[in-house]
């Protein structure tokens, strides 16, 4: 029987009072890779902000990990975020730490007290990404695909239940994109469940995948011959 980690049933989603997408009805199962595509201005980001809590759920149902978005408080997001991992398309890493002080400050922020369990957690999460080495450099002396390596490593560090990608090829070139979604190929095939906003179709052909539309104010599956 599969889990589902992602629930939504007849959800409205707004940023502020615009309406943005309505009646979204989905379910995302653990293990599973979801494409979430659609044109610039079509709602995804307003989306994935709803589901790390960023943006309330006005109207309908909806659960993440375990959580209700209807009934989200305040309160309950920081434990929302150690539940989900959440890749930025603009990394998001602090310039003055180093790549291995960034992904400390975040245990820290979570609740780690053992020194040693970190360095042991940030270079397991490190290793993953193909970044073991690049620990003690600065994010500005790394190439925007290893900037990005180190933030899909941040978002490792508490074993997440769903890794959100939000664009997070949206500022590579194409060969770089390629490798970055490699390293997420394989994590998945670890056992993450992902879901990728992203308008690179060039990926969606390479990797094929589940793949859900933003369009009209509706999100949809779609077959990707129709893409």
């Amino acid at each position: 029987m599969s889990t589902p980690v992602l629930q939504l049933q007849n959800a409205s989603i707004f940023q502020r009072e615009s309406l943005i997408l309505s009646d979204v009805s989905l379910s995302i199962n653990k293990g599973e890779f979801v494409y979430l595509i659609g044109k610039t201005g079509s709602g995804k980001s307003s989306f994935m902000k709803t589901l790390y809590g960023d943006l309330p759920l006005q109207q309908g149902q909806g659960t993440i990990v375990d959580y209700d978005l209807k009934t989200l408080k305040e309160k309950h997001i920081p434990f929302l975020r150690r539940k989900l991992g959440v890749v930025f398309q603009d990394f998001k890493l602090l310039n003055d730490r180093t790549v291995k002080e960034n992904l400390k400050f975040v245990l820290k922020a979570t609740g780690w007290k053992n020194q040693s369990e970190m360095d042991s957690k940030i270079d397991e999460v490190l290793d993953k990404v193909g970044m073991k080495t690049k620990g003690f450099k600065y994010p500005y002396q790394l190439s925007g695909g290893e900037q990005q390596r180190v933030a899909i490593a941040r978002a490792l560090l508490n074993d997440p239940e769903l890794i959100l990608a939000d664009e997070p090829t949206g500022n590579l070139d194409p060969q770089t994109s390629v490798e970055v979604m490699g390293v997420l190929q394989e994590i998945n095939k670890n056992g993450n469940t992902i879901l990728m906003a992203t308008h690179d179709y060039a990926l969606l052909l390479k990797y094929p995948s589940k793949t859900l539309k933003c369009d009209g104010n509706k999100i949809f599956e779609v077959v990707q011959k129709t893409i």
